[in-house]
């Protein structure tokens, strides 16, 4: 795990096998990074978050790795990230009562208040989410 920046903004990322077990070492991750930066009040959601993340990259990836990064936006924002070598993007889908699996992205969605996107890369995608405290719109 490295702490990089985006620019001037502070991330903490690593890459992990594309196993179920890399829920923990995102979590890990993201754990240091808000421990770090003072901002354990979204670390619950954002447990919740990263995990969705990298289970649905673990199911629809492929290659052998995924790439974390967990970066402070602001005081009280954080945006999670995961990297993967597919071009499908998720999207959010209503899971009958009786199906396993189906609802990770409808989480996502409602936890970061709609907050999340798709970047495609030439290799894959970049899924991210963002949350925490929003900040006032200027002359609000």
């Amino acid at each position: 795990m490295v702490e990089t920046g985006t620019g001037t903004l502070p991330a903490y990322t690593e890459t992990l096998p594309r196993a179920p077990e890399s829920a923990y070492g995102a979590r890990r991750l993201l754990h240091l990074a808000l421990d770090v930066w003072g901002m354990n009040s979204v670390r619950d959601t954002a447990e919740v978050v990263i995990s969705e993340l990298v289970t649905n990259a673990i199911a629809h990836a492929r290659r052998d790795s995924v790439r974390v990064t967990v970066t402070r936006l602001s005081d009280e924002r954080v945006q999670v990230a995961v990297v993967d070598l597919s071009r499908e993007h998720p999207k959010p889908r209503p899971a009958g009562p009786d199906e396993e699996t189906g609802r990770g992205m409808e989480i996502v969605e409602a936890l970061s208040g709609g907050r999340w996107g798709v970047e495609p890369l030439p290799w894959g995608k970049r899924v991210w989410a963002e949350l925490g405290l929003l900040e006032a719109e200027p002359g609000e």
